[in-house]
């Protein structure tokens, strides 16, 4: 890695019990209105996890701890019962449509995250994927604890074990297969500063709202990396962070839409390096170097593994002298 990445995955990688709960309710009460906490659920047929998610925080981010000011889910057209589920465990429910509707709405997370700007009020805005299992209130307080606790920092993303749990089978690093396969390539080949976060493309982190609302938001699943990419050219790295929150169980996809996602997250990069005038082949362009992370033998944290990529090509035969076809 970058030796800065390297120096800033000691400062500014923690753990959600870094920062205790009472510790956080003191912050927040001295940071006054600049501590005020909106989380968001995006949610589209979210009826089997949305409810309990919505319980979890209400009970103990709400009413044990009035750490969360204010608990939203928006919901992009279910089908389901996701908004009634949700409202019965005691969130807001907006819908899509309803926000900004002098423009016509378009499908994908990105969208409804960027409206939920319009719903939400507070100067510190959550956001958490409504599919998550045995969900974790650690999930929100571990990543708005260094938001409440430092001024500098302006983003931080959840880092976890992410297990791939299918057909009963359990393989325990084995989600996130659009992260290993294009995410994490592209950012260590592309923005090498942001090779340091273990989950970039996940869905739950945590932003001031002064930085939100001045990032466009692709509108699709391509946002996770462009918001990344675009608040560290805008904040720059020491104010993006990471907080270990354990982990995460949810809903896995099959392999046609991880591929529909995969094409539109390489699209959100291109058009990232085209509109900075870096779509071009160049010394500047590639950083030839993936870093990779593990948990250590004994589970406490996340170790860095680097490795070359490798872009060695040889010439068409019939330009070898040596080559002499038959």
């Amino acid at each position: 890695m970058l030796p800065e990445v390297s120096d800033w995955l000691r400062r500014r990688s923690w753990t959600a019990a870094d920062r205790p709960l009472d510790a956080l309710l003191t912050a927040k009460r001295a940071a006054g209105p600049a501590g005020t906490i909106s989380v968001v659920l995006p949610a589209l047929d979210e009826e089997p996890t949305v409810g309990e998610i919505v319980r979890v925080i209400r009970r103990e981010l709400m009413e044990r701890l009035p750490l969360v000011d204010e608990l939203v889910v928006v919901d992009s057209g279910s089908a389901d019962r996701t908004a009634e589920l949700a409202a019965a465990a005691g969130a807001r429910v907006v819908h899509r449509d309803e926000l900004l509707p002098r423009l016509p709405a378009v499908t994908g997370k990105g969208e409804v995250l960027w409206r939920s700007l319009l719903a939400t009020s507070g100067a510190i805005v959550c956001f958490v994927d409504a599919d998550l299992r045995e969900f974790d209130p650690a999930f929100v307080s571990g990543i708005v604890g260094p938001l409440l606790t430092d001024p500098s920092i302006e983003l931080v993303k959840a880092m976890y074990d992410r297990p791939l749990e299918t057909e009963g089978a359990v393989v325990p690093a084995g989600g996130g297969r659009v992260t290993e396969l294009v995410a994490r390539p592209l950012l260590n080949l592309h923005w090498p500063q942001l090779a340091g976060f273990v989950q970039p493309l996940g869905g739950e982190y945590a932003a001031r709202r002064s930085l939100l609302e001045r990032l466009p938001f692709p509108t699709g699943y391509g946002v996770e990396l462009g918001l990344l990419v675009d608040a560290l050219e805008l904040a720059g790295l020491d104010a993006l962070a990471q907080v270990d929150v354990g982990v995460r169980h949810h809903r896995h996809q099959d392999g046609q839409a991880l591929g529909r996602m995969a094409a539109t997250i390489y699209r959100t990069a291109l058009e990232r390096l085209d509109r900075t005038g870096r779509l071009k082949s160049g010394q500047d362009l590639v950083r030839p170097l993936l870093t990779q992370f593990s948990r250590d033998p004994a589970g406490r944290e996340f170790t860095a593994h680097t490795h070359p990529v490798g872009a060695l090509e040889r010439p068409p035969m019939v330009t070898v002298p040596e080559y002499h076809p038959r």
